[in-house]
This record gives C-alpha cells, structure tokens and sequence, in this order.
C-alpha cells in the first residue's frame, strides 16, 4: 500500500487504525538508536533514514539529488515491512540479524535481501531492531556505499 503523505507523521496519520501503535512504536525505537548523522523524512513513499546531502553531497548514485537511503519502514497490505541496507551489504550484519532473531521471535523470519516483513504487528521484536538500528553508523554506511558503487 502506498500513501502520500508528506511527512512521517502524515505517513502515520494514514495507515488503518490498528496500526498505527505499532508505527509510532517502530519509529521511536529507530529514532532513540540510530547513531547521529541519519536524518528521517520520506522517501520512496515510506519513513526513511538516510544520510544527508549536508553530509554526503554526491548523494544517491540513482538520483543524486537525493539523500543516501539507509533505512526505511512501511505498512504494507499484509505487514509492515522494515527495510535495511545495512543488511543487505554488510554479510556480517545480516548473518547476526538472522541468528538473533530467533532469540526475539518465535515466528520463522520472513526476509528478502534488505527486507524483513512482521506479518503479526504484535511480535514486532522492536529490542531486536533497536539493537539493529545501533550496529552501522554513518561513516560506515558511506564506505560500504562507495565500496560498492565503485566495483
């Protein structure tokens, strides 16, 4: 489902009610964690995190106009989606993720490459993503980004 919301708190305002908690929950769990440096705002039609143009100017390499993408959540039809670039590029990363989850939830993880979809909002392992959110800063995103982008 996409929304056009113009903020993250518009974002929020339009998701079905029984969401909503849960949304405000994930987003303060992101904010409280993630280092210094990620700035939140809307991007792709969801809440992101990203690093700003202020602090990398050549941007993302798809549109350079536009902030780093780092992190994001959404509601989507049948789960809210948290999606992770960390994840994605840093094997290391993901390989914790996917041993400590089972720690968190008794649920069987259910991820693609950088995202992880929650089908039961109420088993939102949300100290889990809090310790997720803590693991990558910005200059390491940067380097892991160029590192890629320049192969």
């Amino acid at each position: 489902m996409q929304y056009e919301a113009t903020s993250p708190e518009d974002y929020i305002s339009q998701v079905p009610e029984e969401r909503k908690e849960a949304l405000k929950k994930l987003q303060k769990t992101i904010r409280e964690n993630l280092p210094k440096g990620f700035k939140e705002g809307m991007q792709y039609k969801m809440i992101g995190y990203y690093v700003p143009l202020s602090t990398y100017p050549d941007g993302y390499h798809c549109a350079k106009d536009e902030p780093l993408p780092f992190m994001s959540f959404a509601s989507q039809k049948n789960s809210v989606n948290l999606y992770h670039s960390g994840i994605y590029a840093k094997p290391e990363l993901h390989d914790w993720f996917v041993n400590e989850y089972p720690k968190h939830s008794n649920r069987k993880l259910d991820m693609g490459k950088s995202c992880i979809r929650f089908k039961k909002i109420e088993e939102i392992p949300y100290d889990l993503i809090a310790e997720l959110c803590t693991k990558m800063t910005v200059d390491e995103w940067i380097g892991i980004y160029e590192s890629a982008i320049k192969k």
